[in-house]
C-alpha cells in the first residue's frame, strides 16, 4: 500500500501538480487565491492512501470553521533505494499557517524519499485554527511513526522537516515536546513527541531573540506580527528562547533574503547548550525555493542553492 504512495508522489512531482506559479497566487482583484491554494493541495492529498492522524471525527478541536481543510493527516513514503531499516522524516510546508506552498511537500518528499529516507508529509491545520492546534498536529504525527513502526517497517527515529511556516513548526516540535503521557488510554498518546532532529529551511524567525525583527518590538507588549496574539505566544513559539539542553541537533537553511541573523540568533542560543547542529546560508535566491530546482511556485533553479538538499542528506546519514 505504502510503495503505491511513492508510485503516486513521482506523478504528482513530474506533473508539477502541487505548483502554482506566483503569476497565479492572485485573483483579478488582487487578493490571494486561497481557495485555488488549498484546493490543489487537498487534490493531490486524495491521490494516496492517508493516514489520519486521529480517527475521523475525533482530532481535538477540529469543527467545520473552514470548509477548505481537511482533516491532518500523513502521507508515508517508503525509502526506496536501500534494504537498510531507517527512520522517518515528517516534511511540513510552509505558507504562513495560512496556505500550502505544495513544492515544500510532495517534491521534497520525493527527493528524500529517493535518497533512501522514509518520509511522511503532513498536512497540518492552518488558520483561523491556532498556533496550538498546528503543533498539536506535528507531534501526533511524530507519535504516530513511531507508534507504527513496526507496520511501517521503520525505526523510532523521527526528523522534522520543515519550510517557512513548517520551518518554524519543526523549530517548535524540537523545543517543546513530552516523553508520552504513560497514564493515556490512547497507545498513540503513550509515544514520546521528542523528535531526534530538526531541520529548518528558511523558517528561523527569532521573533523574540531578535529585536526589531519581522514585526517584533521587543520592548512592547503590543503585537504587530501576523503570527502571534499575544507577546506570551510570540515567546512561547520562539524556538531560540526554548532551547534547552534535551533539544535534538539541528539543520538550519536559508538564503540570505530572509536575514541571516534569523539562523545566527538560533545558532547562538543552540551553542550556548551545546546542541550539535549545521547551518548553511546562500547569497542567493528569495523565499519559498524548496528544493531550487526549478520546480516551484517562483519556478527558481539555482544549482547552488539546490545543494543544500545534498548536504542534509550526509546530515540525516548521521540521525536516521
Amino acid at each position: 500500500m505504502y510503495q503505491e504512495n511513492y508510485e503516486e508522489l513521482k506523478k504528482v512531482v513530474a506533473e508539477d501538480a502541487v505548483i502554482i506559479n506566483i503569476s497565479k497566487h492572485r485573483k483579478p482583484d488582487g487578493t490571494f487565491n486561497l481557495e485555488q491554494n488549498l484546493t490543489t493541495w487537498n487534490r493531490a492529498v486524495k491521490r494516496f492512501n492517508v493516514m489520519p492522524l486521529w480517527p475521523q471525527g475525533e482530532t481535538p478541536n477540529w469543527d467545520d470553521r473552514d470548509p477548505l481543510q481537511i482533516e491532518p493527516s500523513v502521507i508515508f513514503v517508503p525509502a526506496q533505494n536501500t534494504a537498510e531499516k531507517r527512520g522517518t522524516i515528517i516534511v511540513a510546508c510552509g505558507g504562513g499557517f495560512e496556505s500550502r506552498t505544495g513544492c515544500e511537500g510532495f517534491n521534497v518528499a520525493r527527493y528524500f524519499a529517493d535518497a533512501g529516507f522514509n518520509t511522511a508529509i503532513l498536512t497540518y491545520r492552518l488558520k483561523p485554527y491556532s498556533r496550538k492546534d498546528c503543533l498539536d498536529d506535528m507531534q501526533r504525527a511524530i507519535r504516530l511513526i513511531r507508534n507504527k513502526k513496526d507496520e511501517l517497517n521503520v525505526t523510532d527515529k523521527i526528523v522534522c522537516m520543515g519550510f517557512s511556516a513548517g520551518g518554524m513548526l519543526s523549530g517548535n516540535a524540537a523545543t517543546r515536546f513530552d516523553y508520552g503521557h504513560k497514564e493515556s488510554e490512547d497507545p498513540i498518546e503513550r509515544e514520546s513527541c521528542r523528535p531526534d532532529g530538526a531541520v529548518i529551511g528558511y523558517g528561523a524567525f527569532a521573533f523574540a531573540g531578535l529585536p526589531g525583527g519581522f514585526f517584533v518590538d521587543p520592548f512592547s507588549d503590543k503585537i504587530r506580527n501576523p503570527f502571534f496574539a499575544t507577546k506570551d505566544e510570540l515567546i512561547y513559539y520562539s524556538p531560540e528562547v526554548s532551547v534547552s539542553r534535551e533539544t535534538p541537533p539541528m539543520f538550519i537553511w536559508q538564503t540570505n533574503s530572509d536575514d541571516p541573523r534569523n539562523s545566527f540568533t538560533l545558532g547562538q542560543a543552540l551553542t550556548a547548550m551545546g546542541i550539535p547542529f549545521e547551518m548553511h546560508l546562500f547569497p542567493e535566491g528569495v523565499h519559498g525555493i524548496a528544493l531550487a530546482d526549478g520546480h516551484n511556485d517562483l519556478a527558481s533553479d539555482i544549482p547552488q542553492v539546490h545543494k543544500w538538499a545534498e548536504l542534509c542528506t550526509g546530515w540525516l546519514n548521521n540521525i536516521l
